[in-house]
């Protein structure tokens, strides 16, 4: 009897503390109201978040930026809770790591835009491209589509029917001019813009060499509607938290709007 009373009294000890434990997670999995750490890339990511840390501020909402450098390691650190939030990608790109890495992160709502452009040292015109002439696009997934659609849409190139995100100049169909396609790392693609006739630039790269969509372009994405905005991106478990909702308020505020506009004159545009 004392065996078998010694043995009920462990497992009511062990029940308690996994309901203890069970209950701590469950509390713990909601993020803060008070403090959070947000992932961005160095750039108008990074200085449009701080605009919402100015007012999160206001309220008593504490947000730490973290500045990352390159396009993978924001999910990774978010995915391994290094980070409660990260800003600084577009849709197709994010469906792209999810679906190759199994992270269980998720968009919930919309940033800004940066409208791709084609820019050129050598030529004024996208039409003076010529035979055998080099162009330059990211090789990164999704931004690889995005370069070559944006040559596609200028006339210069056709892609197969369907192409996805893991596009490459292998699904160029059609090349009239012969054009030799070089894909290159996106951070390089500025400093590389004098070995090619045209590169299609990602904005944050294009601004961070001094060169404007509207001024420096021979060719570039619309402004409004852009077919890519980027998303504040979550762990899936925090995507209906009550601070998720504080911060879309606040990156959706008039103050953001007006600051997006004045800064980048139209380089990077609200995409809500």
């Amino acid at each position: 009897m004392k065996k078998v009373t010694a043995l009920l009294s462990a497992l009511v000890a062990f029940s308690l503390v996994f309901v203890l434990a069970a209950c701590g997670n469950g509390s713990s999995k909601e993020l803060s109201e008070k403090e959070i750490t947000v992932g961005v890339t160095g750039g108008p990511h990074q200085q449009v978040m701080e605009q919402v840390v100015k007012l999160a501020k206001k309220d008593g909402l504490t947000i730490h930026l973290k500045v990352f450098n390159d396009y993978n390691q924001p999910n990774i650190a978010l995915n391994e809770k290094e980070l409660d939030a990260n800003s600084y990608q577009t849709l197709p790109f994010l469906k792209n790591q999810i679906e190759n890495k199994d992270y269980k992160i998720t968009d919930v709502f919309k940033t800004v835009a940066f409208p791709m452009g084609i820019y050129s040292k050598s030529i004024k015109d996208i039409k003076d491209l010529k035979k055998g002439d080099k162009i330059a696009v990211p090789n990164d997934p999704a931004n690889e589509l995005r370069g070559l659609q944006l040559f596609e849409k200028a006339g210069v190139i056709k892609l197969k029917k369907g192409s996805n995100v893991t596009a490459t100049k292998r699904d160029v169909v059609s090349n009239p001019k012969n054009l030799k396609i070089i894909e290159m790392d996106a951070a390089q693609l500025p400093a590389q813009l004098g070995e090619v006739t045209a590169s299609a630039i990602n904005t944050n790269f294009a601004m961070g060499a001094g060169l404007t969509v509207l001024n420096d372009s021979i060719y570039h994405e619309p402004l409004v509607n852009n077919p890519y905005p980027n998303y504040f991106v979550v762990r899936t478990d925090n995507k209906n938290d009550k601070v998720v909702k504080q911060l879309k308020k606040y990156y959706h505020s008039k103050e953001v709007k007006d600051f997006i506009k004045k800064k980048f004159g139209g380089s990077v545009v609200p995409a809500w």
